[in-house]
């Protein structure tokens, strides 16, 4: 008998690639240079949010087709609002990030730079799915509603779920992807906050592989709920694809576990949720 060598597997490193500066002295931006970088982000994001609007009136019959200019302006917004933070990007992984293969995109939330990262990282043919307060922030938001994205109302949990099950059809007839944050809203102080069941409903009901993806350091970046800014590295990393097709009601529970037990492994120390006290 011949002996047979298994041919070796080949893994793929993770891409990586950098924006913003090579090198980053950790440490808070003055009031002044702060003020100037979230005006200029302001106006950068206004004057994006202009420049693609006559295409989104041109094709306001098509919602899936406003959806994917929306992901082009969320490409040059977004990045560049992060950019203006004065903070260092790495990411890595974009390979896990197929624009051909629909998918459901997960990310934990600990500051509102997560929401121009992830307008920046969201492949053509995304839509994003978020509470329905993001309209009222100036120019992103009302392009965001425009653009055919998902609004939730957290406050009406039926309106809500009845918003995610029409979502379903819409993304399986179009085979558009989605980005939703499954904590439901941002953590203050950047701790990875319980899951909502709803990104985890829409896997179960779709069957998209989830592609979590962890952002660490956005916290330090921009600190929940101030108007402060500190330079620092923020890593932006994509995680192999999970399948969803075997997945059950029944089982649902397990697999949410299983998602956030992904977070834990990934997230550096001062992200991760503090353990409850034992009791004695």
């Amino acid at each position: 008998m011949t002996d047979s060598i298994a041919a070796p597997i080949h893994i793929q490193p993770d891409t990586v690639r950098t924006v913003g500066p090579d090198a980053v002295v950790e440490g808070p931006i003055g009031v002044p240079e702060t003020l100037i970088r979230l005006l200029l982000g302001l106006i950068w994001v206004g004057l994006a949010s202009g420049g693609f609007l006559f295409a989104l009136i041109i094709c306001l019959p098509s919602r899936a087709t406003r959806i994917k200019i929306g992901n082009i302006y969320g490409s040059v917004a977004g990045r560049g609002a992060a950019w203006l933070t004065g903070s260092r990007f790495v990411i890595k992984g974009e390979q896990h990030a197929d624009r051909h293969t629909p998918t459901l995109y997960v990310c934990n939330h600990a500051s509102i730079l997560d929401i121009f990262v992830g307008i920046w990282m969201s492949r053509v043919g995304t839509c994003g799915v978020a509470k329905k307060e993001i309209v009222y922030y100036p120019f992103f938001g009302q392009f965001f509603w425009l653009a055919g994205h998902l609004t939730l109302d957290r406050s009406n949990n039926k309106r809500a779920v009845g918003a995610l099950e029409k979502l379903v059809g819409f993304v399986a007839r179009h085979k558009l992807s989605v980005y939703i944050w499954p904590e439901g809203t941002r953590s203050r102080d950047g701790r990875l906050l319980p899951f909502k069941r709803g990104a985890f409903h829409l896997a179960l009901a779709t069957k998209l592989p989830i592609v979590p993806i962890v952002l660490t350091g956005t916290q330090r970046a921009w600190p929940n709920r101030t108007l402060t800014l500190y330079k620092t590295t923020v890593n932006i990393q994509f995680l192999p694809p999970i399948p969803t097709a075997h997945w059950t009601k029944d089982n649902l529970d397990e697999h949410i576990e299983e998602i956030r037990q992904v977070y834990l492994k990934h997230l550096p120390e001062d992200q991760k949720p503090v353990p409850l006290p034992v009791a004695a």
